[in-house]
């Protein structure tokens, strides 16, 4: 299920995320870096919760979740979310809900890439990830 995606990932293409960043709120300077971050994304299981670790000259981010279940979540732009991750076929879908408001990850692999699609109200991003 999950072991698709246990690697580690860098991002290698980004399309719309400035866009993306803009609808959730996020600061000028806040998405300037976040812009031309290339974070490393390092997925793995320990038991039965799975681990995304986010790396980047920025900012490290660390979640632990087991499939299904909602847990607190503090995003890199330090919005604290009521988060759920779960498998949809081969698909990982992770949906952020603060504020009356939610958006919805959806990571897949294509091509041996793991590829990243964002959404928030009708924006819609796309980050593209390579084994590192």
């Amino acid at each position: 299920m999950v072991d698709a995606f246990c690697a580690t990932w860098k991002l290698v293409d980004s399309e719309n995320f400035d866009e993306y960043m803009k609808a959730l709120g996020v600061g000028f300077a806040t998405r300037q870096v976040g812009n031309v971050t290339k974070p490393t994304v390092i997925i793995s299981q320990e038991g039965d919760k799975v681990v995304v670790r986010t790396q980047s000259t920025f900012k490290n981010t660390d979640i632990s979740f087991k499939l299904g279940e909602e847990f607190d979540e503090t995003t890199a732009d330090d919005r604290n979310c009521k988060s759920t991750v779960t498998m949809d076929g081969d698909k990982l879908v992770h949906v952020q809900k603060w504020d009356g408001k939610e958006t919805k990850f959806v990571r897949e692999i294509k091509d041996g890439k793991l590829v990243m699609n964002l959404t928030f109200e009708d924006i819609h991003a796309v980050r593209t990830y390579e084994k590192a």
